[in-house]
């Protein structure tokens, strides 16, 4: 999703010229899109994983445009229907359990990229882990869909373990260090532009090759930080001893996770001089 350049420091992020922004930001879009589908069509595929939907329909013809939408339709239901019976064959009373509830002890907050399935590379089943996701695996406290997710898992699902999981290689992180006006996007990217705010000094003493990466990685701490300011979590913690925080980075290249290894009390006591909620405890 991203045409290989030099990241420019926030230094450099200067706003496009007046009448430049739509064909910017639609450049910016493009290249972002391009880049992926580079990647997509340069990775070695399975006969169960299907080209990129985009260069597959590319030169159809509509009544071929028509079909394959159908396949692929269709494909979804097969494949439920399949997984559905193998559960069963292998533990009768699968759904029966899988109806009375769930009790997971993981709560996961990761990016959207259609390339990093939670349950899959984690060998967690269903009911073990609740998952949000969206664009760059961010944690806000004026987007209530991600807090809300919070304040159920911890207040009454009682998770042990929440997980935030970026990626390397993240379109939304690269996206944010485009100096272009993206749009909608712009207040969402922000968030990680603000990121890049507080490592400045860090991040441009990182050589080039390696600065993406980095900056992915503080990103996920920073969000850390962010889920740990919660009085949700802090209360909990204080009560019960959980949940703890984990930041975790997952890698394309070799499909395994990297623990950042944060420390968790030593960010909770720290963030508490200012955003402490636990009604003086």
């Amino acid at each position: 999703m991203f045409k290989p350049r030099r990241l420019p420091t926030l230094s450099t992020l200067r706003p496009p010229p007046p009448g430049a922004t739509t064909s910017t930001a639609r450049r910016t879009v493009t290249n972002l899109h391009n880049h992926h589908q580079h990647q997509h069509l340069n990775k070695p595929t399975s006969p169960s994983t299907p080209p990129c939907s985009h260069h597959r329909t590319l030169n159809m013809s509509s009544s071929d445009v028509t079909k394959y939408l159908k396949q692929s339709h269709d494909r979804v239901f097969e494949n439920n229907k399949k997984w559905a019976t193998e559960q069963a064959a292998k533990d009768p009373q699968f759904f029966e359990k899988l109806s009375s509830g769930q009790s997971p002890d993981y709560l996961w907050i990761g990016c959207s990229d259609s390339r990093i399935p939670a349950e899959q590379i984690t060998g967690l089943e269903p009911g073990e882990a609740f998952i949000h996701r969206n664009i760059a695996n961010l944690v806000c406290n004026t987007d209530l869909n991600v807090m809300s997710v919070v304040n159920y898992a911890v207040r009454h699902l009682q998770v042990k373990h929440i997980i935030v999981c970026g990626h390397y290689g993240c379109g939304g992180v690269k996206a944010a260090m485009t100096p272009a006006d993206l749009g909608l996007l712009n207040p969402w990217l922000r968030n990680i532009r603000d990121v890049y705010r507080l490592h400045e000094a860090e991040l441009d003493a990182v050589e080039e090759s390696k600065r993406y990466d980095r900056l992915v990685e503080l990103n996920v701490i920073e969000q850390c930080r962010n889920i740990i300011k919660t009085a949700a979590v802090q209360q909990s913690y204080s009560n019960n001893q959980f949940p703890i925080v984990h930041g975790w980075v997952f890698n394309f290249k070799d499909g395994l996770l990297t623990d950042l290894k944060i420390d968790f009390e030593g960010m909770l006591a720290s963030i508490q001089k200012i955003y402490n909620l636990t009604d003086g405890k």
